[in-house]
């Protein structure tokens, strides 16, 4: 897989926000990434250094509309912790 495959997007939440100041990133990932080919993908992308890498599988959520009812889709979330001597992603930055 291409960096580009493996990091799909940022997740923005208020926890994700909370992990800016230390440092740890939060991203939704390609499901059949590991970690390493995840912290690889990270050092790659945003020139950063990867301390750790944790993951989690999440399941859609039931939704209905109207008498219709179906899943959201499954997805992997990757939490990025980087070195403390890294410099912080630019994205975030202005997040933060």
């Amino acid at each position: 897989m291409v960096a580009e495959d493996i990091i799909i997007k940022p997740l923005l939440t208020e926890k994700g926000y909370d992990g800016i100041a230390d440092k740890k990133y939060t991203f939704i990932v390609a499901k059949k990434a590991n970690k390493t080919q995840i912290k690889l993908a990270v050092e790659k992308l945003f020139n950063v250094d990867v301390e750790s890498v944790n993951t989690v599988n999440c399941k859609g959520k039931l939704k209905r509309m109207g008498r219709n009812e179906g899943y959201t889709p499954d997805y992997k979330k990757a939490i990025v912790q980087l070195k403390a001597d890294s410099k912080a992603i630019e994205f975030f930055n202005s997040l933060s």
